[in-house]
């Protein structure tokens, strides 16, 4: 009898545990979600580069109304929207499935706090973004959008599955070098939002949903 007890007590420990986390952090992420944001990525950069002919260096006008009437630019601003949407659409549905299959409900107290977490860095990037754009500053975007982007994964990490960290720290470290090779934004891109949330939704997948 007594060699049965440490095990009950380590059975509740780990039930109360369970409870505890489930109740402060948002565990319905989907591995899938990253896995098809980063092919949305991929094939949005590859759209970009081989079909439009986009490259970095052809941004030369300080002037936002200038660069919008060329084609190719403005054809690639317009996937790059679309690469947003299908992911944050992708994102919610599968981690809305993905919390029904748990018994959880998506719009909970953790759901609030991870999105205040993103929320933040990310508003505070996407003014700073504004403001590189307002200044001629275009090749600055994508060092810019992987720092501020890694930065509130990082910070959202708290809330959610602690794996999230590591996918901050990539993207900022991506985002330091691209600041040194701003020429190279498309492939930091591709390395970032494309790469890294594939192997990332890869690992989930296999780590939490199997």
């Amino acid at each position: 009898m007594n060699n049965k007890k440490p095990t009950h007590y380590q059975q509740d420990l780990a039930h109360i545990r369970a409870i505890m986390e489930r109740s402060t952090k948002f565990l319905s992420l989907s591995g899938w979600a990253g896995i098809m944001a980063g092919l949305y990525a991929t094939a949005g950069v590859a759209h970009a580069h081989f079909i439009l002919g986009f490259r970095m260096e052809q941004i030369r006008s300080e002037n936002v109304l200038d660069l919008l009437r060329e084609p190719v630019i403005r054809d690639t601003a317009i996937t790059a929207i679309m690469v947003l949407v299908l992911a944050l659409f992708t994102a919610i549905f599968l981690s809305w499935k993905q919390a029904i299959k748990k018994g959880e409900s998506v719009w909970n107290p953790s759901a609030k706090r991870l999105i205040t977490s993103i929320f933040l860095p990310l508003m505070v990037g996407g003014i700073f973004i504004l403001a590189l754009i307002s200044n001629g500053m275009i090749l600055w975007i994508p060092p810019v959008m992987l720092l501020f982007y890694g930065l509130s994964l990082f910070h959202a990490s708290v809330y959610t599955i602690e794996e999230l960290k590591y996918l901050g720290f990539y993207q900022i470290i991506l985002g330091l070098l691209c600041a040194f090779s701003t020429s190279y934004g498309v492939w930091f891109w591709l390395a970032g939002f494309g790469l890294g949330h594939i192997v990332y939704g890869t690992y989930m997948h296999y780590r939490y949903e199997r």
